[in-house]
């Protein structure tokens, strides 16, 4: 039978330390903002104003994630410009529609009063 020499050395060198401060830097913004959600959440009175504010902090929280986790700051600008703007449709809708329907809402509220 044949002897197979097998090489086991490592090169030498240094091993690269691991890369872990985007990592934290993530963690800690988001954190922060779900605190600031939670903050807003039980400081603020019931209103349209604060559903406006959790929803633009929910929506900034979504596209963090968006553009750290599935790197979308890393796309071309027309990638991420055909992805932004209809989301800003999109919350400008969700405003509206809130808006309009606690109006809608306290009309009806009002006229079986």
């Amino acid at each position: 039978m044949a002897h197979h020499a097998t090489d086991h050395t490592q090169p030498t060198g240094e091993i690269p330390r691991p890369v872990t401060g985007w990592i934290w830097k993530t963690f800690f913004v988001l954190v922060g903002v779900t605190a600031l959600e939670f903050a807003v959440t039980f400081i603020m009175d019931p209103s349209t104003f604060r559903n406006s504010i959790l929803i633009v902090l929910t929506i900034f929280k979504a596209f963090f994630i968006v553009a750290e986790f599935m790197h979308l700051k890393h796309e071309t600008k027309g990638l991420i410009w055909s992805i932004l703007v209809p989301m800003a449709l999109l919350i400008w809708l969700m405003v509206a529609l809130i808006t309009e329907g606690s109006a809608i809402g306290e009309a009806i509220y009002n006229a079986f009063k």
